[in-house]
């Protein structure tokens, strides 16, 4: 068939060349230019814009973000002996924990930003690991800095086991 056609194969072949050539264009190299201004003129923007950090948008949801992280740790602390408490004893008895002691704040364990409240819970290992994770992820009585447990015996040889839970809330002021 290509013997039949009166034009030189030279010709032919540079034809072929140009037209193949030209379909690569339209199917790969126009897409990949496209793309390589795009990204020129992305550059140039980036270049232009000096300083990314002043954009409202961005400082608004970043301070809502901070916000609420010092929620968990915020707690009125004028009233933190009355409301606070009240809500750990109410999770406490659904655990079937009893709230045993709330000593005194001491002194040496506030500071000018936050306050460090100590109580002890009384039950048994899985109720009271219950109770921290519920305390844990209750909002507004603050964020549990730490706990031990403890193993203590009544009188005698034959006196009850306690397993008293020592916890320690950190409280923002």
């Amino acid at each position: 068939m290509f013997n039949k056609i009166p034009v030189k194969k030279d010709y032919l072949l540079i034809l072929a060349a140009i037209v193949l050539l030209l379909v690569c264009y339209e199917f790969a190299f126009k897409t990949t230019i496209d793309a390589w201004q795009t990204h020129v003129q992305l550059n140039n923007q980036l270049k232009q814009a000096t300083n990314l950090g002043i954009q409202p948008d961005y400082l608004q949801r970043k301070n809502l973000n901070l916000d609420k992280i010092i929620d968990l740790y915020k707690a009125d602390t004028a009233s933190f002996r009355s409301n606070s408490i009240n809500k750990i004893s109410i999770i406490a008895e659904k655990e079937n924990v009893k709230l045993s002691e709330v000593p005194l704040q001491d002194p040496v364990f506030s500071t000018d930003k936050l306050i460090i409240q100590k109580f002890y819970l009384e039950g048994d290992y899985f109720s009271l690991t219950k109770t921290l994770n519920t305390l844990q992820s209750t909002t507004g009585i603050g964020l549990i800095r730490s706990t031990s447990y403890k193993l203590t015996r009544g009188r005698g040889n034959f006196g009850d086991k306690k397993l008293i839970a020592e916890v320690y809330l950190e409280i923002a002021k």
